[in-house]
């Protein structure tokens, strides 16, 4: 029996699961889980990076004491945001998150000042969102950022974590794609684009690929845990595509759908897809398993469910999500209005789309959460005709990876919406995805068909058609 860390972080919080393979399939055990805050700080908003780092050091001394042998460990994270790190290896500031707002207005001044909007997504082919890396960095640099004036390597957050492991500066592929400094055509960081904000390649580590061993934990590390020289493998760094690795699909006929705080919804291309179409659509091409790309649409997801359930009294969150069918509320929002990326309430921020756009208030809690559910399947309907239209592949199913497949009445309605069925599971994809790169990585496996056998034998699926 082979045992794998797998630590999967996401936006608001983060786990560490043990992933036992047998030769034929994959058990997954919890071992930690631990929340992420956001800390607001000096004006602005920031990740703890430390308290991160003290949580694996705690989940690594975990498995020494139940006495397991691990064969390798990864991190997967969300994508974006990165750190600071001095001549000396050492952190030089708190991590920014990307729901800061001082990239409001950041695409504008960009294309203002640097290059123009349609060469920046033909070098990257990247869905523009203000905090892409390419514009948190733009900003801090015009608002004199001193971290990074000294900084001697920037790196993407599980680079980050994987260098304070390790001591290896790398920059791997999948989360750097999301970037928007990445260029699929070179398959490296563009110089030109780097250069627009004063930086330069040596600034970030080696490219890597996914299932690349990047070393071995430091001695400090090993004497902190009481664990060995494990090595630390790069899996799909980026958590979407350790998530799209653990699609349990026979063939190309269909999408997924990565749902959590975020809704990722696309489809596998074996190349990028960079055109007037996918511009004017403004989608994504950012880097998969296998030389693949992830052609998808970034939708914010379960973010604005999370934040209302905060101002809603305290429930059991399964029969919050059944009050969608005790309401008949038929009013809609889009998900992806701006107003709702980081409004002081969001309940509020849903009213004022809903007058806005004078449809009838929720007047109810099940209001309110049949709006959100109903407001997603609609801007899945929205997205996968779009995927129809402009990508060769023949859309018969999406399937659903990520917790957001537990919810059994948003399943029911993106079914319903789209008149597919929906497959959900795993709903552990990003961690299962991320031990099963470490699985290959260790030999066991050598393509991401035989990974995603493995998940068949190991899960159990849900499906859901339209009724």
């Amino acid at each position: 029996m082979a045992h794998f860390l797998a630590v999967d972080l996401g936006a608001t919080s983060g786990r560490t699961v043990v992933a036992s393979y047998d030769g034929q399939s994959v058990t997954m055990r919890e071992l930690t889980r631990f929340e992420n805050p956001q800390l607001p700080l000096g004006g602005h908003i920031f990740w703890d990076i430390a308290h991160l780092y003290n949580e694996i050091i705690k989940a690594l001394r975990l498995t020494h004491s139940e006495g397991l042998e691990l064969t390798s460990i990864g991190i997967d994270t969300w994508g974006c945001d990165f750190a600071f790190f001095g001549a000396d290896g050492q952190l030089l500031s708190l991590p920014y998150c990307y729901r800061d707002s001082h990239t409001d207005g950041a695409l504008e001044q960009y294309f203002a000042d640097r290059l123009p909007k349609r060469e920046v997504y033909d070098r990257t082919g990247i869905q523009f969102m203000p905090f892409n890396s390419l514009f948190q960095l733009d900003t801090l640099k015009r608002n004199h950022c001193t971290a990074l004036e000294a900084a001697s390597k920037i790196l993407f957050m599980p680079d980050a974590l994987i260098y304070m492991l390790t001591g290896e500066a790398v920059c791997e592929f999948t989360v750097a794609s999301t970037s928007q400094m990445l260029n699929p055509k070179t398959g490296d960081l563009d110089e030109k684009l780097l250069a627009s904000i004063g930086l330069t390649r040596n600034h970030f580590g080696r490219l890597v690929q996914p299932g690349e061993r990047v070393g071995v934990l430091t001695p400090q590390v090993q004497q902190a845990t009481g664990l060995g020289a494990v090595p630390v493998v790069a899996v799909g760094s980026h958590d979407t595509a350790s998530a799209v690795a653990a699609v349990p699909a026979d063939d190309d006929r269909f999408a997924y759908l990565s749902c959590g705080t975020w809704s990722l919804l696309g489809v596998e291309s074996p190349v990028p897809i960079i055109n007037d179409d996918s511009f004017n659509e403004n989608f994504t091409n950012e880097g998969g398993l296998d030389g693949t790309t992830r052609f998808l649409k970034n939708i914010t997801g379960l973010w604005i469910y999370e934040q209302c359930r905060k101002e809603w009294p305290r429930m059991d969150v399964n029969e919050m999500n059944a009050l969608a069918t005790t309401s008949s509320c038929q009013s809609l929002i889009n998900p992806d209005d701006p107003r709702f990326a980081h409004p002081a309430s969001m309940t509020a921020a849903i009213r004022e789309f809903l007058t806005e756009t004078a449809q009838p208030l929720p007047q109810t809690t099940a209001d309110y959460v049949r709006v959100i559910f109903r407001s997603l399947a609609a801007r899945y309907h929205e997205i996968i005709n779009i995927l129809k239209r402009i990508t060769p592949v023949d859309i018969q199913r999406l399937h659903v990876i990520g917790g957001g497949s537990r919810n059994q009445f948003l399943m029911q309605f993106a079914a319903d919406a789209l008149q597919m069925p929906v497959i959900a599971g795993p709903q552990e994809g990003t961690a299962l995805g991320n031990a099963l790169v470490q699985v290959r990585t260790a030999g066991f496996v050598t393509t991401l068909k035989e990974m995603r056998s493995i998940i068949k034998k190991s899960i159990e699926l849900k499906t859901y058609l339209p009724q």
